[in-house]
């Protein structure tokens, strides 16, 4: 997979816009730490932390000085350091833990790396007018400011969470997500169309169109669709041992993406839903899809139970032969709506 990413940057040209795709080398991981509301996933932040530090730089930001001391524990009480060299912390407040959507869009774009700040609004207000998400659309610009990198406004509501790139000349993404009113009003596919290959360097975009159940993103395809290489996409999959069950909704939303990129000229393989879980007075279904990809390893979120855990586990490791793949639980995150991905937000590794 790494050569692939590899040759990609090698046969960019002077001028050409370009968003690399999570395979590719990288520079580095970022990270919010949970604030007071999110408590509950500091476990598992600390286990993604020791795990990504192993590989590769890791950014953290913190909120508060109790917030750094708090997220040092938590690393601390794994047998981890989290003052090791590979991790770096900064003092930027923040709203929220989900950095993969307010955080940046990573662009090479004339033989330099910018930074793109799309709008955020908290996911359209899905969460309720209560949570706040001003800190947050300041995100990227202090990322700019810490990496000395350009920062470029794009006055579009979206997030990175909605967005998968082959590397090369597409990106799929979910129309319900940005065409919501709540987001972009009187937005449509056409100027979409438009934006997008200008502002990503693509000359295909794929809208893929549903909200999944309980999905208050509105569908972002991180949970729906992945790209694994430049010409292969992995789409989600109903099964009868799943909650949505193969004639649902949800199953013709998956089921008419993996057509649609299909006819897009990619080869597409199915990843079973094969389970569900109840936690915390919910009940969902073992979606793998939201992992996370970076130097040499992979991330998937665990839901506790071995049944379906473990052969999601070797599935994915057969889509990235060459990484080590950890799976790590991570309920309370994925009962407020996300996963390892979710929380994460990678940094190319500049290669011009």
């Amino acid at each position: 997979m790494m050569n692939i990413g590899i040759q990609a940057a090698e046969e960019t040209t002077h001028g050409a816009t370009r968003v690399p795709a999570e395979w590719e080398p990288q520079e580095a991981i970022w990270m919010q730490w949970p604030g007071f509301w999110e408590k509950s996933y500091e476990p598992t932040f600390a286990q993604m932390a020791d795990i990504i530090s192993r590989y590769e730089k890791l950014h953290i930001l913190y909120h508060s000085d109790q917030i750094y001391a708090e997220a040092q524990k938590s690393i601390l009480d794994i047998d981890s350091d989290p003052l090791q060299n590979n991790i770096h912390w900064h003092n930027v407040p923040n709203d929220n833990a989900w950095m993969r959507d307010n955080g940046p869009v990573y662009v090479f774009n004339d033989n330099e790396l910018r930074i793109q700040n799309w709008n955020f609004d908290a996911w359209g207000g899905a969460f309720g007018s209560d949570v706040s998400f001003n800190l947050d659309n300041e995100v990227p610009n202090k990322i700019g400011e810490i990496l000395d990198l350009p920062v470029d406004h794009i006055d579009i509501v979206h997030e990175r969470g909605n967005l998968e790139f082959n590397g090369l000349d597409t990106v799929i993404l979910n129309w319900s997500t940005i065409g919501d009113p709540s987001r972009n009003l009187n937005y449509n596919k056409q100027q979409a169309q438009l934006d997008l290959k200008k502002y990503f360097g693509v000359s295909k975009v794929i809208f893929i169109e549903g909200i999944p159940n309980g999905d208050l993103t509105k569908g972002h395809i991180d949970g729906i669709a992945r790209f694994i290489d430049q010409r292969t996409a992995v789409v989600v999959q109903c099964t009868t041992r799943s909650l949505c069950q193969p004639d649902s909704k949800d199953a013709e939303i998956y089921d008419k993406a993996a057509e649609i990129i299909e006819k897009s000229g990619f080869n597409v393989i199915r990843e079973p839903i094969e389970g569900y879980v109840q936690y915390s007075g919910q009940t969902f279904d073992t979606n793998y899809m939201n992992w996370l990809v970076g130097n040499g390893f992979v991330i998937v979120p665990g839901f506790g139970n071995p049944d379906t855990d473990i052969p999601a586990k070797s599935r994915i490791e057969k889509y990235f032969p060459n990484r080590d793949v950890y799976l790590v639980e991570m309920l309370s995150s994925w009962a407020a709506g996300g996963g390892i991905h979710c929380h994460t937000n990678d940094q190319p590794a500049f290669q011009f």
